[in-house]
C-alpha cells in the first residue's frame, strides 16, 4: 500500500517523485477543505453568509481520497454536504464563497447557497439540497457518457440517509443493468440528521445492498490511503466496461448536522464518538508523513487563497433586482 511504501522510504530519493507529489496533493486537498470550513465557522455568526451550511469537517478524507484517483475528464455529483467534494475536485474557491454570501459572482449566481454548488468547467456537475436526488441524475449522465463512447467515469457521492430513498435503488439497478461507468460513494457518518442508521435499518448492510445488484462493493474506513487505493482499483474496472462499483466509507462529521456548532446537547450521540474520530484525523496523519517544512509551504499558499476568496466575496455585488425573474418558467 502507498502509506507503507512512503513510511519505509520517506527519506530516500525514490520518493521525490510520484508518491511524494501524491502525498502533497492529499495534504493540499485536506487542508483546503478544513481551513475553508473553519473560516466559514468564523464568519457565520456575522450573518454575511446568507446560506445554511452543512460542514464536511471530519469527512474530508473521503472526497480528497476519491478525487485524487480521478482523471481530468471524470465528473462528480454530490449532496448538500458538498464543500469537500467540490473543493477536492477543483471547484473554484472564490465562486463557492461568493455563492455562500449570496453574491452574483457565486457559482450559482447567488441563488443556491451552500447546498447548490456547481463548476462544470472543473467537472463538478452539481449538488442538491434534496436527499438522494443527484444519484439518478448521475446515473443518467453516466448513461450519456457510455452512449457517446467516452472513457470518463462518474462518481456519485451521497450519505447513508440517501440509501433509504427509492431513487437510490432505482439508480443502482439501472447502472448495473446498463453497465454504466459509475462509482457510487456512500459517506456513512452513521446519522441521517440525528437518527442513527441502525434505528432506520434492520441490519448494518449498506454495502451488501450494492453487492446484490451485481457490482463490486467494498466497505472501508476514512483512512485516505485506503480510500485512494480502493477508488483507483475499482475505477479501473469501471473504465474497462465492467459496470459500476460501490464504496461505503465509514466516517464521522465533527460538527452539528447543519451549522457551525456542536449539538451533543440533543443527546443523539456522545462526545466520545467524535473524540475517537479526531484521533484518526487524516489531516494530522498526512502532515506528519509529509513533514512540517513541506506542509508549511502548502499551508501558506492555501491560507492566501482562502483570504482572497473571502475578500472577493465581501466586495462582490449582490445580484441585480431583475435577476429575480431570470431562469423562471412562466407562460
Amino acid at each position: 500500500m502507498f502509506r507503507d511504501v512512503f513510511v519505509r522510504y520517506r527519506h530516500k530519493e525514490k520518493l521525490k517523485n510520484k508518491n511524494y507529489k501524491l502525498l502533497e496533493r492529499f495534504y493540499a486537498s485536506l487542508y483546503l477543505i478544513r481551513r475553508t470550513e473553519e473560516e466559514i465557522i468564523r464568519v457565520y455568526p456575522t450573518d454575511k453568509i446568507k446560506s445554511p451550511v452543512h460542514l464536511s469537517i471530519g469527512q474530508e478524507a473521503v472526497s480528497a481520497g476519491v478525487c485524487a484517483a480521478l482523471n481530468g475528464r471524470d465528473v462528480v455529483f454530490g449532496t448538500y454536504r458538498g464543500h469537500a467534494m467540490y473543493l477536492a475536485r477543483g471547484g473554484s474557491l472564490k465562486m463557492m464563497i461568493a455563492e455562500l454570501y449570496g453574491k452574483a459572482a457565486g457559482c450559482a449566481g447567488g441563488r443556491g447557497g451552500s447546498m447548490h454548488l456547481i463548476d462544470i468547467g472543473n467537472m463538478v456537475m452539481g449538488t442538491s439540497a434534496i436527499v438522494g436526488t443527484t444519484i439518478p441524475i448521475s446515473a443518467g449522465y453516466a448513461y450519456g457518457l457510455k452512449y457517446r463512447g467516452s472513457d470518463s467515469a462518474v462518481v456519485s457521492f451521497f450519505g447513508d440517509g440517501a440509501v433509504d430513498e427509492g431513487a437510490f435503488h432505482e439508480a443502482m439497478n439501472f447502472a448495473a443493468l446498463k453497465k454504466l461507468p459509475m462509482l457510487f460513494v456512500c459517506e456513512n457518518n452513521l446519522y441521517a440528521i440525528h437518527s442513527h442508521h441502525l434505528s432506520r435499518h434492520h441490519s448494518d448492510n449498506i454495502c451488501e445492498r450494492a453487492a446484490v445488484y451485481g457490482m463490486p462493493a467494498q466497505r472501508i474506513g476514512d483512512d485516505i490511503f485506503s480510500i485512494y487505493n480502493t477508488a483507483k482499483r475499482l475505477l479501473k474496472g469501471v473504465r474497462s466496461g465492467r459496470g459500476p462499483a460501490f464504496i461505503e466509507c465509514i466516517t464521522c462529521r465533527w460538527k452539528e448536522h447543519v451549522g457551525p456548532g456542536d449539538d451533543f446537547y440533543l443527546g443523539y450521540r456522545e462526545k466520545k464518538e467524535v473524540r475517537q474520530a479526531m484521533k484518526r484525523d487524516q489531516l494530522l496523519e498526512v502532515r506528519r508523513l509529509l513533514g512540517a517544512s513541506a506542509a508549511g509551504k502548502i499551508e501558506k499558499k492555501i491560507d492566501g487563497e482562502i483570504r482572497e476568496a473571502f475578500e472577493f466575496a465581501e466586495r462582490s455585488p449582490f445580484p441585480a433586482q431583475e435577476e429575480l425573474y431570470a431562469n423562471v418558467f412562466k407562460e
